[in-house]
């Protein structure tokens, strides 16, 4: 079966019902290719169902090192915000962004709050697809008001090596208006992502968190 198109910033607005933990209904896990990035299903690790207009697929990507700048303004290396041992959240946002990125970006600060609730670790990346106006100065506003923590990265950089990063995790979509939501969870450096296309929830990921991590060792950040 193929994937599900996610929704673009055009659509967001009727599926914002999703991220509030509403009525699930039974949708089956992915299997497709994009733009050369095999995915599958990856039903032994994901019997549940999935809320509706969610679609899920396992992936490995060919990321480049590309050199970003951090909400603090220093030059920071996507190789390097990526080498943790702690599980990696990733998704796309701008700041400017009224409907896909505030609920996306919601859905973030609740998983942040939910695993340092259990004293769980995980960094969360989210990456600006506008950076012309998306300015460190920008970001470190954007991530205070949804209470980011330290663990919590905000990183923009030139137009050409973000639009080489989207293309790196198939996010590209022709440009900052046809931006879709989807969400990318990593156990552990080696292992695959697993994709998450629509507006998934945060008991979703804190759920895929779990199981990811279930059978690994302590893991350090």
């Amino acid at each position: 079966m193929n994937a599900r198109p996610a929704p673009t910033c055009l659509t967001a607005a009727l599926l914002g019902a999703a991220l509030l933990g509403l009525g699930p209904a039974r949708a089956e896990d992915s299997t497709a290719h994009h733009h050369g990035h095999a995915l599958h299903a990856d039903h032994a690790h994901h019997a549940h169902a999935l809320p509706q207009g969610i679609a899920r697929s396992v992936a490995h990507y060919a990321l480049p090192d590309a050199r970003l700048v951090g909400a603090h303004g220093r030059p920071v290396r996507l190789a390097a915000e990526l080498d943790t041992q702690a599980p990696v959240l990733v998704n796309f946002i701008f700041t400017s962004c009224t409907a896909i990125c505030p609920l996306t970006t919601a859905v973030f600060a609740q998983v942040q709050d939910a695993l340092a609730a259990e004293g769980r670790p995980l960094r969360l990346i989210s990456i600006s697809i506008d950076p012309e106006q998306d300015t460190p100065a920008r970001l470190r506003e954007y991530a205070a008001r949804y209470g980011a923590g330290p663990d919590w990265h905000f990183l923009t950089g030139d137009a050409a090596t973000v639009l080489a990063v989207q293309r790196a995790f198939d996010a590209w979509r022709g440009g900052k208006m046809n931006h879709a939501p989807v969400t990318w969870l990593r156990a552990a450096p080696g292992t695959p992502w697993v994709r998450y296309e629509g507006l998934v929830d945060a008991g979703t990921l804190v759920e895929e968190y779990q199981r990811l991590t279930a059978g690994l060792k302590t893991v350090r950040r």
